[in-house]
């Protein structure tokens, strides 16, 4: 939702730079753009695993030029360099907060979210090959490179940021089209914004393709209500299609708060982050937790070894530190309009799902199917006659 939201804004903030700051986009307008993405997302992952792969492959490349071009860009057209002692050490305080360790950790919560959608690969290892070393391959590289790429496009904003109160004061739909603007000028601005734009869109598609496979594996699992609907697939593409169109349902329901109450979307994305977060703490906990439940027999070819629980320890850690600042009011002083309501999302979640499985899951849910050492018979058998075609 985020994702496709933020191609919307980042429309939004071209509209704007392109003439000026003379036009803008209403928040109805930038829902509805929202909603047009969410719809092609959809369309695009109903086609099937080879046009997102597709599209993923181009757009890995596309990034690392498109980080190329910025950087060059940036450093190439802005009249004023900052030195490294402000690029690397400047500490600028807008929350209102005193306490300074405090700021530092709630301006963790933007690189904790860069980490969002890297277990993509691991929703969609079912549908690859060797995938117990694909998969976590796939996971481990795409932080990195994330990583590499990141520190790169971060290295070129410090360096030629011209204003940090311009930025906080934009009128921009997005305050990274203020420091573009400044940096390089109009022309050369909508450049950066579009390279970003056309990444993030692609980057965003897959959170349909990632959500819809969640979806399947839960229905099979009998964790998600609605089994023979969410494992029907596409007889074409093999997508599980009813996923891929409730993902875009939600997603443009979710794009409606934006409309009526902006602090009310901004708690949704909040929570929705915390979520997350926790889906990646849980299996550490419990790596930490019941160490003995992983032996040699059950280990993947792909192993920490014995760093395995130290590593998965501090992951822990950091997941439940982290998901604590996510909760916290992000300025200060706190008032009914920037509260942070995420708590209250985060409580009604794990209220609803105790309910569910009180009142019905835990009548139905068995744990995880286990697939891998099945004979294709017995797969019919959980997945249903019509579910086999094509690889398992």
């Amino acid at each position: 939702v985020s994702g496709n939201l933020s191609v919307a804004l980042y429309i939004a903030a071209l509209v704007q730079v392109n003439s000026d700051g003379a036009q803008s986009l209403t928040a109805t307008q930038i829902a509805f753009l929202a909603w047009g993405v969410n719809i092609l997302s959809g369309l695009l992952n109903v086609a099937g695993m080879r046009v997102i792969g597709n599209v993923s492959r181009f757009n890995v490349w596309f990034t690392l030029a498109g980080t190329a071009v910025l950087f060059v860009t940036l450093f190439a057209a802005s009249p004023t360099k900052n030195p490294a002692a402000f690029a690397f050490f400047d500490f600028e305080n807008f929350t209102g907060w005193d306490n300074s360790g405090l700021v530092f950790m709630l301006g963790f919560l933007q690189a904790v979210y860069s980490l969002e959608g890297s277990e993509t690969s691991a929703q969609i290892a079912e549908e690859a090959h060797n995938a117990e070393w694909t998969a976590p391959v796939a996971i481990a590289s795409s932080i990195a490179g994330s990583w590499v790429v990141g520190l790169l496009y971060l290295l070129a904003l410090n360096f030629n940021v011209q204003s940090v109160d311009s930025i906080a004061g934009t009128g921009f739909a997005l305050p990274i089209a203020q420091l573009f603007y400044d940096a390089v000028g109009r022309p050369l601005a909508v450049l950066c914004l579009v390279v970003i734009l056309v990444a993030q869109w692609a980057a965003a598609l897959t959170a349909w393709t990632a959500s819809s496979r969640l979806f399947f594996a839960l229905a099979r699992d009998g964790a998600f209500p609605g089994k023979s609907l969410f494992m029907s697939l596409t007889r074409g593409s093999q997508s599980p299609y009813w996923g891929v169109w409730l993902s875009v349902a939600v997603g443009c329901v979710l794009d409606l708060t934006y409309i009526g109450s902006p602090v009310a979307f901004n708690a949704i994305l909040s929570f929705a982050a915390i979520g997350v977060l926790l889906a990646y703490t849980m299996p550490m906990i419990c790596r930490v937790a019941w160490p003995q439940l992983l032996n040699d027999e059950n280990r993947g070819p792909f192993t920490l070894g014995r760093f395995s629980w130290s590593v998965n320890a501090l992951g822990a850690a950091f997941g439940l530190a982290m998901s604590f600042f996510f909760l916290m009011p992000t300025v200060q002083p706190t008032t009914a309009l920037n509260m942070n309501y995420a708590v209250v999302g985060i409580c009604g979640v794990l209220l609803f799902i105790a309910l569910t499985y009180a009142f019905w899951g835990r009548r139905v849910f068995n744990g995880p199917v286990r697939t891998v050492d099945m004979a294709k018979e017995d797969i019919a058998e959980v997945l249903g006659d019509d579910k086999t075609s094509g690889d398992v």
